[in-house]
């Protein structure tokens, strides 16, 4: 049977009518521990102003250094998706060489107050667009992409439209297709269920499942009970706009044959991961000459589980490209 036909029935086993009514009716309650992922003391967060909203944007270097952008998946902030990776000893050489941009959603970040009910959140087009702003306003003239996610998905249209002001794209788990119906339906659910009752079991189930895949628990315990935690914390109302839009998002519209991304990519998922076949169609519509694709085995979540093969693909990706030592 088909891995994509495999996850549908998993995620239809999910929406159990019992599962659902039971998430309707209570809200697991998860509180701080000090295992929290909190932002980077090496960060310094400043706030950039563009036509939609402010974002927060978090610095780690020196400025006067080569760019990497990044931008994070749904459920999790910069902190939380690459503080652990970024600071992996593997990691130290390679950043000394550059300067990192952490870009958060808008209302993503920890400890962000519910935006408010009439705002209207980005496209997946529009969050693009605001990488532009973030560009003004550090003074950047091009930079590396690394995103992870709904993350990689904004910085891979960036990169269509903007192919001059990109070096090269590290993208996680890639989706470059429009939401399938069984996606549709689910995040449906749970953006009802996180906007009437905060982080139910349901939404943590899947946002769990999105970031690992299946049997979390019996790979690595700790970890696995390390981002329950911090699943439970965001704002919930925020993290419903954020998948919508999401959820909204359009084909990129690219082909191997014309239209495709014109920078090189490395396009990498776990063996574990449910987005494997996204990242396979994807690397179908890349050009074969600038494009690594990568599966890391034995994990799903590959920054937390392998951060060492991961440290390793990048930096000869990089030294592949000329763009560190």
């Amino acid at each position: 049977m088909p891995s994509s036909v495999q996850e549908n029935i998993a995620l239809l086993n999910m929406m159990s009518s019992d599962n659902l009514e039971d998430d309707l009716k209570s809200v697991q309650l998860h509180y701080p521990s000090d295992r929290r992922l909190q932002p980077d003391s090496a960060c310094v967060e400043e706030r950039v102003r563009t036509s939609l909203g402010d974002i927060v944007v978090a610095v780690r270097g020196d400025r006067n250094k080569r760019a990497i952008l990044t931008y994070h998946d749904l459920g999790v902030n910069y902190a939380a998706n690459f503080q652990a990776f970024f600071n992996f000893v593997d990691m130290r050489p390679i950043l000394e060489q550059f300067c990192i941009y952490h870009i958060n959603a808008p209302g993503q970040e920890e400890g962000a107050h519910s935006l408010p009910e009439d705002y209207t959140y980005p496209s997946m087009d529009a969050l693009a667009s605001q990488i532009d702003f973030v560009l003004g306003h550090f003074g950047i003239r091009s930079f590396i992409g690394f995103g992870v996610g709904a993350g990689a998905n904004i910085l891979a249209r960036y990169a269509i439209a903007n192919p001059q002001k990109v070096d090269a794209l590290v993208l996680i788990n890639c989706t470059s297709t429009q939401a399938g119906w069984t996606e549709w339906l689910y995040q449906k659910i749970n953006t009802r269920q996180l906007r009437s009752s905060g982080m139910t079991q349901g939404a943590l189930d899947y946002l769990m499942w999105h970031h690992f895949g299946r049997s979390t628990e019996d790979r690595n315990h700790d970890l696995a009970h390390m981002f329950k935690q911090c699943f439970s914390q965001v704002n919930a109302v925020n993290l419903s706009m954020f998948i919508e839009s999401y959820l909204r998002r359009t084909d990129l519209a690219i082909a191997r044959e014309s239209n495709t991304i014109k920078v090189p990519v490395l396009n990498v998922t776990g063996a574990f991961s449910p987005h494997v076949d996204d990242t396979v169609t994807f690397n179908g519509r890349l050009d074969p000459a600038k494009t690594s694709w990568l599966s890391i085995s034995d994990c799903g979540m590959v920054l937390e589980e392998e951060p060492g093969k991961m440290a390793e693909a990048f930096r000869l990706f990089l030294q592949g490209e000329g763009l560190c030592r």
